[in-house]
């Protein structure tokens, strides 16, 4: 005859479900998306930069300093 605490095995098993917790991390994600995007227009819009080749300088004043001043700044420029 069969010993009946041994033909009986007790088995257990645990199910752990979470639910919602990559709601946070979405919204994270999600903002960064939008800013990238932002950024990604404003630096590939290609706008129209008008340039100018007319440039005025005046100093006012008077002394050796503002004619060493005018004098440096007509050595740096260069016409093309």
């Amino acid at each position: 005859m069969a010993d009946p605490d041994k033909s009986r095995s007790d088995h257990t098993t645990t199910t752990t479900t979470t639910t919602g917790g990559g709601t946070g991390m979405g919204f994270i994600v999600g903002a960064l998306v939008v800013v990238v995007a932002g950024l990604a227009y404003f630096i590939f819009v290609g706008g129209d930069v008008e340039s100018s080749d007319d440039v005025n300088i005046t100093i006012e004043g008077g002394g050796d300093a503002v004619e060493d001043a005018a004098d440096a700044v007509e050595g740096a420029v260069t016409t093309e």
